[in-house]
């Protein structure tokens, strides 16, 4: 490969748009000549990113009678404006939703990790989840806040005589989830072509979900996504958390599913440099490839440990699944030391404790999650930490790393400790992956960091960023420039760039959500609380279940909970709204031990 191959005379493209039944029935017609990869379509010097067709009326997937059942699920009266209730239909469940007098239906479970959606909270038109913060519209269903990339199946709603009658799919009962209705691309070029339309790098959560809203929103032209990985997109919050997990179970998208659509993948092909003027990006095996529209997405490598021993065998940063499953064959009955108490070192920390010998933290911190989740509560951690075997070694660094036999198998700390060491796994921060750019063009910052404005532009047109490399305005912190490296983000940032790119003028507007788990806990947080000067913990931090508010002067900018669901998703929604949660308010509801009571939120604020 290498050199930019002659571009194919237009051809006309008919958009047509097709559920997954009748795609699957239309998959081997659309193979290219080739038989290997989807189809393609040419790519104008112009980019016609505006080529979007009207798309047809679409029919109900599940129109097959015998699929069909209906059941009377309740009294007319039984829900009051704002409730919802999980009523059983035949085969399976549904979550049936009453606001502003009217009735609907959707899939009771989100379909990110199963969570039900019943606990959650409804807002104006929306149902939040109360586990990790992803939001569905009642109407239709379709996701509009993330993380995950489905949405949940719509069941119909009639009153006959005074019963709530709901009639569903029993594929959609079952399946609980429901892909977006997506365009493809309908022209063949040779798959060899070295020009796209839009060109992706990176193939996290803001990549796939920037090529998926492009495909629902009718785009028809090649997209294009490459990547360093060795795999496919996937579930790379769960690596941490399970040390053991096949790539086939995090897996996002199959490789059918993206054949499917028209998604090309390029797999273990690393960007050299991007030339902003020509509009032509380099890879380091000699290929290039011109684009039209251009999204990075690259998010972050982990910094390095800078010390002698540093590159012996069985020392980790845990980057892929073979890493971490590396990690967790060594680590089994030896002994394991996590340099830097991250999140992510906490939770390979957590995930070793029933498997290793024994299990070493070292942190420069004095309490681990102190600047984030404050001192109270990160001393409730650390605490639920030792109580099961895990040694800190706080305000504390490795001043060197010994081997034998080019293994790892001591490391020295500068407080002159020695710890064994059969694995070593090194998680003291991330850079953004930006290196490629710097003669570029584009603008960073000092940090390596990219600007965006609200619609996810870099300074160069048709250039977008999302996801870790980016520091973005965050509207309900008066859009403040922020950098959030969290799942959540990553996915809305992908589908606004893709929105913008279509010209749309969407601008981002959502609340930072992340969570943890460790030994069965989790902790859920939402907000931003860069810079909070007070913590508001109503709860028993010893029993593992609280709330805690950031504030910063006299407003609420972040909130973290354990064992205390849906109130971090709450805090979510007002936030949300752009309405203030003020320190006053939260006082007063901690004052009078107003435990499980949320109803003070719907009404306070600004």
């Amino acid at each position: 490969m290498g050199g930019c191959f002659s571009k194919p005379k237009p051809v006309e493209v008919k958009v047509e748009v097709m559920g997954p039944d009748k795609e699957k029935e239309r998959e081997k017609e659309s193979l290219s000549p080739n038989g290997k990869v989807s189809p393609v379509p040419p790519c104008k010097a112009n980019g016609s990113t505006k080529h979007i067709e009207e798309r047809p009326v679409t029919i109900d997937l599940y129109q097959n009678p015998k699929d069909m059942v209906e059941v009377a699920v309740c009294h007319v009266n039984e829900l009051q404006d704002g409730q919802m209730r999980e009523v059983d239909v035949a085969c399976g469940k549904a979550l049936l939703i009453k606001e502003r007098g009217e009735y609907c239906a959707i899939g009771h479970k989100c379909p990110h990790y199963g969570a039900p959606l019943v606990k959650g909270v409804l807002t104006n038109g929306r149902v939040r989840c109360p586990w990790h913060g992803a939001c569905f519209n009642v109407a239709t269903g379709d996701i509009e806040d993330f993380p995950g990339l489905d949405s949940l199946p719509k069941f119909q709603v009639r009153i006959e005589k005074e019963k709530v009658m709901l009639r569903a799919s029993k594929q959609a009962l079952q399946s609980q989830k429901r892909v977006k209705r997506m365009a493809r691309c309908t022209t063949l070029c040779d798959n060899s072509f070295s020009s796209t339309s839009v060109l992706i790098i990176g193939s996290g959560p803001a990549g796939l979900v920037c090529a998926e809203t492009l495909r629902q929103e009718g785009f028809t032209e090649r997209i294009v996504m490459c990547t360093m990985e060795l795999h496919l997109p996937y579930d790379r919050p769960k690596l941490s958390k399970s040390l053991e997990c096949q790539i086939e179970q995090i897996t996002l998208r199959s490789k059918e599913f993206l054949s499917q659509y028209d998604i090309e993948v390029q797999t273990e092909r690393e960007v050299l440099s991007v030339d902003v003027k020509s509009k032509v990006v380099h890879f380091k095996d000699g290929f290039k490839m011109e684009y039209n529209k251009l999204l990075i997405a690259t998010g972050s490598r982990p910094k390095p440990l800078q010390c002698q021993g540093a590159d012996l065998e069985n020392v980790y940063q845990l980057r892929t699944p073979e890493d971490a499953n590396c990690i967790a064959k060594l680590a089994n009955d030896r002994n394991a030391v996590i340099v830097g108490a991250s999140f992510i070192g906490m939770e390979v920390a957590a995930y070793l404790t029933d498997k290793a010998h024994s299990v070493s933290v070292i942190g420069i911190e004095n309490i681990p999650f102190r600047k984030v989740l404050g001192e109270k509560v990160g001393r409730s951690i650390m605490k639920m930490f030792e109580t099961n075997r895990v040694k800190f070694y706080l305000q504390n660094e490795v001043s060197e790393l010994r081997g034998q036999d080019g293994k790892v198998k001591e490391v020295v700390l500068k407080s002159g400790k020695i710890l064994r060491a059969d694995v070593c796994v090194v998680g003291i921060g991330v850079v953004p992956a930006t290196s490629f750019l710097k003669q570029s063009g584009i603008n960073m910052d000092s940090k390596g960091f990219l600007p965006v404005n609200k619609l996810m532009q870099t300074n160069v047109p048709g250039v977008f960023a999302a996801g870790d490399v980016v520091t973005f305005p965050l509207a309900f912190r008066n859009n403040k420039k922020v950098n959030v490296g969290h799942w959540q983000m990553a996915h809305m940032h992908g589908r606004i760039a893709a929105l913008n790119i279509l010209g749309k003028g969407i601008e981002i507007n959502t609340v930072p959500y992340f969570w943890t788990a460790m030994f069965g806990k989790s902790i859920r947080y939402a907000g931003h609380g860069e810079g909070f000067d007070d913590v508001i913990i109503q709860g028993d931090l010893d029993e593992r279940k609280f709330v805690a508010f950031y504030t910063k002067s006299d407003e609420v900018i972040a909130v973290s909970s354990m064992n205390y669901d849906p109130i971090v998703s709450k805090v979510a929604e007002v936030m949300a709204s752009g309405r203030t949660i003020k320190k006053r308010d939260v006082e007063m509801f901690v004052h009078h031990g107003r435990t499980g009571d949320m109803s003070w939120l719907f009404g306070k604020g600004t």
